[in-house]
Order: C-alpha cells, then sequence, then structure tokens
C-alpha cells in the first residue's frame, strides 16, 4: 500500500479490525519511510447497484458521494466522522441486503434523513433543504414545525 503523505510503498499494518457489519476490515497502516499513519478499508467488490436520479437517469452507487453529502450536512456540528461513516456503511448494508440491483435517490435520502434527523436536527435540515429541495422560506418554516 502506497503511503497517502510521501507515496512510499514501503508501509506495514499496525492494526486489523472487522468493522461491526462484517463488510469490511479496517487497518491502520504506518509508513515505513515517513513515519505517518493513516486509515485503509478493504471490502468485498459486490455486484453494482444503479441509483435512479430523480430525472430518470441512472448511475452506480457510490459511497464516497455519499459520505460527501452526508459530510457537507454535518458540516460545522456536533456529528463525527466515524457517526458519518456509520451512516454510510448502514445504508450501503441496507440496500446490499436487500439484493436490490437498482435504488432510487429518494430511498436514500429518505434513509439518510431519518439517521441524521436521531443524530442532530441542524444537520437533518441542512441535508433536508437539499434533498426536499425547499424552495423558499415557508418550507423550512414547515419542515422546522415538523420537528
Amino acid at each position: 500500500m502506497k503511503c497517502v503523505f510521501c507515496e512510499d510503498k514501503n508501509t506495514e499494518v499496525i492494526e486489523t479490525r472487522v468493522l461491526e457489519d462484517g463488510a469490511a476490515i479496517r487497518r491502520r497502516r504506518r509508513c515505513l519511510k515517513c513515519g505517518k499513519r493513516f486509515t485503509t478499508y478493504e471490502r468485498v467488490e459486490a455486484f453494482p447497484v444503479l441509483v435512479i436520479k430523480r430525472d430518470g437517469r441512472r448511475e452506480r452507487f457510490d459511497r464516497e458521494k455519499l459520505r460527501r453529502g452526508i459530510l457537507k450536512s454535518t458540516e460545522k456540528t456536533i456529528v463525527s466522522a466515524e457517526e458519518v461513516e456509520d451512516i454510510v456503511r448502514s445504508i450501503e448494508s441496507k440496500i446490499r441486503q436487500e439484493e436490490l440491483s437498482e435504488v432510487e435517490s429518494k430511498r436514500i435520502g429518505e434513509m439518510v434523513a431519518e439517521k441524521l434527523k436521531k443524530i442532530d436536527k441542524i444537520a437533518y435540515i441542512r441535508f433536508a433543504s437539499v434533498f426536499k429541495r425547499f424552495v423558499d422560506l415557508e418550507d423550512l418554516e414547515k419542515e422546522l414545525k415538523r420537528l
């Protein structure tokens, strides 16, 4: 594995942990050249899942895209990177367990919104404002009243 800091190819695994759902392995690595540590994940490459977008287009499910979207909603909140990773892992696991070849983006958004609502209301509102396409302040007010 190449070091993410100095790009040297000599690294060693210093800790290996199977994640809770058993679908991935987390490895802590140390670069033998610069001494810095970083984390890698190993996952089983499963059959591709297509996401059906609002406009009908289809694209491959991308866990990193999902993670980035959630991170954007949780910026400057109390939600930790570990909690974001748990949400991504949970949603990916649910989709894989159901053995779906296609899933609507709306359904993924609903799953994210449900998880964020339980963790942090501000992150939920930020996510919902994009996901539910709030047009004006009245849309936001309606959602706040539902909370």
